[in-house]
């Protein structure tokens, strides 16, 4: 005699349910605790609600390109200023043009204004340039006159202070000069590390000085600027970099390192900021480097960076060092011992994890083809923002009171299941918003809050579809806990679909937007995709416990579920059984 079947679960059933709340619940409290742990409680404001900064930039002429300034160079440096600002974390920000010249740069408060504004304002061309000679950054002392008048003794001469040997006389940098901007240098494996503070030890390079060599004149102008420069204080600062700025790529340029702690003699760019595809700041923990910045060359830029660092890596300090220039500034410029070839190299040194991101964002987004000076900075108030999102937080309250009513008034206990869904919703969605601001930049503006006001109806749907569905098979005559059970798959097949269009449209609305229809379409597809998590870890199995309570399995009026008030049938199974259990008596 075969066995009897054991009866198969209904599809959609759910052995677990306590497991699953319990998880969802440990998620929020996760979640919330990181908020806390974070010091962030409150999400980041978009410029419109919270106000922030507004930078100006004139574009100008650079040397040898009268005629550079057009819309197309002001289209890409819209964009290469815009994935500069984002690669400080800031999201939100606006950045368009105005007229044919001018760029508004808007940056939401929160914002580090000051590093915003260096790296908004540092967008000359980048450039790879060999340093000549290298010297303390202040400014060298006058020299003292001889008491015999002002005649120098033959074996007795002057040399001011801070100055390295190589920079000694005009023969020995004329020398050093050379050897710097000479093509040679043999190849070698690709294994360089480097430095981003090299400094000169004061030795000299001994190979033999080729000629023909810069002229005295030469080297006795770039001396005197060099020994004039002080890299010390800001304003010092500030005039080399607009100097070596102005001047054309194949020029010669003295420069001061950032820190104001060295100033350099560099000679011709090497390697233009365009030869740079892509740069990022990494920790290395196997071989102790700590942060470091790697980079990836184009075919053209790898080709000329391997060409100069094999003639850097023969040279004895400072020559055998790069600086990497922008804006007229050395930002670093370490030291090479072997040849890089393959298009790829890392900067190692003394970095911290801000200095080496804010190489890379440097290095990444460093080549604009324009320069630009910030002509006007101004603060933007949010009054209109702030008066705007009140009205929209008033509507949105509205709506949810009146979503509140049509629920207890319509579903009745099942209104305490919505509503406990819609907070943990609630919950869900704002700690990850205000985790996402300082994790990724993410700025809550107006559009952002319409999607999440939008996101109250899609939600509602999703617990109503259910609902229906659950109500349904008890008009077909089936108790709570199976009508729980049949009901999810429909349902669930249902809410899938729907929330898969709302997802995809905020998908393609994010992809082909920009600036704040962005937030909007961002907000949208995260509280979609919250929708499905809510429905699936909280709502389904809280009605499957629900389902055993009495209140709820026995139909009581206020329960949302009656039978009678739903118009239910018969039981089926006993619809089922009376023909067979019912004799005529006739027959018998």
């Amino acid at each position: 005699m075969a066995a009897p079947k054991k009866g198969r679960r209904s599809p959609g059933g759910q052995g677990r349910p306590g497991r699953v709340l319990a998880f969802i619940l440990i998620a929020m409290v996760a979640l919330t605790g990181g908020m806390f742990a974070s010091g962030h409680t409150t999400p980041r404001l978009g410029i419109d609600l919270a106000g922030g900064t507004s930078f100006t930039l004139e574009a100008k002429n650079q040397p040898g390109r009268p005629n550079a300034i057009n819309q197309t160079n002001m289209n890409t440096a819209v964009g290469i200023i815009e994935r500069r600002v984002n690669g400080l974390g800031v999201s939100e920000a606006e950045v368009q043009t105005q007229g044919g010249r001018h760029i508004i740069v808007n940056i939401p408060r929160g914002t580090n204004a000051k590093q915003a504004r260096e790296q908004v304002g540092t967008t000359a061309q980048l450039g790879f340039r060999p340093v000549l000679v290298s010297t303390s950054g202040a400014k060298a002392p006058e020299p003292t006159p001889s008491a015999s008048g002002g005649s120098k003794d033959k074996g007795d001469k002057s040399k001011p202070s801070g100055s390295p040997s190589p920079s000694a006389s005009a023969s020995t940098q004329g020398r050093a000069v050379t050897d710097a901007l000479k093509a040679s240098g043999p190849s070698a494996t690709p294994s360089a590390s480097a430095s981003p503070d090299g400094k000169s030890d004061g030795k000299k390079d001994d190979q033999k000085a080729p000629t023909p060599s810069p002229s005295a004149t030469d080297m006795a102008s770039l001396q005197k600027k060099l020994d004039a420069v002080d890299c010390s204080t800001k304003e010092g600062r500030s005039d080399a970099a607009k100097a070596a700025a102005n001047a054309a790529p194949t020029d010669t340029i003295v420069a001061c390192r950032k820190d104001g702690g060295v100033k350099e003699i560099l000679g011709p760019v090497s390697v233009e900021g365009t030869g740079v595809s892509s740069a990022n700041a990494a920790f290395d923990s196997q071989t102790g480097k700590g942060w470091l910045v790697q980079l990836k060359f184009t075919s053209a830029g790898s080709k000329k960076f391997a060409a100069v660092t094999g003639q850097l890596a023969s040279k004895a300090p400072p020559q055998n060092q790069f600086a990497i220039v922008l804006d007229g500034e050395v930002v670093s410029d370490p030291s090479v011992s072997t040849s890089i070839v393959g298009g790829q190299a890392e900067i190692s040194g003394n970095f911290t994890q801000q200095s080496a991101q804010d190489l890379a964002n440097v290095l990444s987004y460093g080549a604009l083809p324009l320069s630009f000076d910030v002509v006007n900075e101004t603060t933007v108030t949010a009054a209109l923002g702030g008066e705007q999102l009140n009205a929209g937080l008033i509507a949105g309250a509205i709506g949810l009171a009146l979503v509140i009513v049509y629920l207890v008034a319509y579903y009745r206990g099942l209104a305490l299941v919505a509503l406990a869904s819609l907070l943990c919703s609630a919950i869900l969605t704002y700690t990850i918003m205000v985790l996402l601001g300082p994790a990724i930049g993410f700025a809550l503006n107006l559009p952002a809050v319409c999607g999440a006001i939008v996101a109250i109806g899609i939600t509602a749907d999703s617990f109503i579809v259910y609902f229906e569905r659950i109500r349904d098979e008890i008009r077909e005559g089936r108790s709570l806990r199976p009508a729980v059970e049949r009901g999810w798959p429909r349902a669930r097949r249902t809410i899938l679909v729907s929330d898969f269009v709302s997802f995809l449209a905020a998908a393609v609305l994010f992809i082909v937007t920009v600036g704040k229809v962005q937030g909007f379409a961002f907000t949208l597809g995260l509280t979609t995709l919250l929708d499905v998590v809510v429905v699936f870890l909280f709502t389904k199995p809280l009605m499957t416990l629900l389902a055993r309570r009495k209140f709820f399995a026995s139909g009581h009026p206020w329960s949302g579920l009656d039978p009678q008030r739903l118009g239910a049938r018969p039981p089926l199974r006993a619809s089922r059984r009376r023909p067979s259990a019912t004799v005529d008596p006739k027959e018998a």
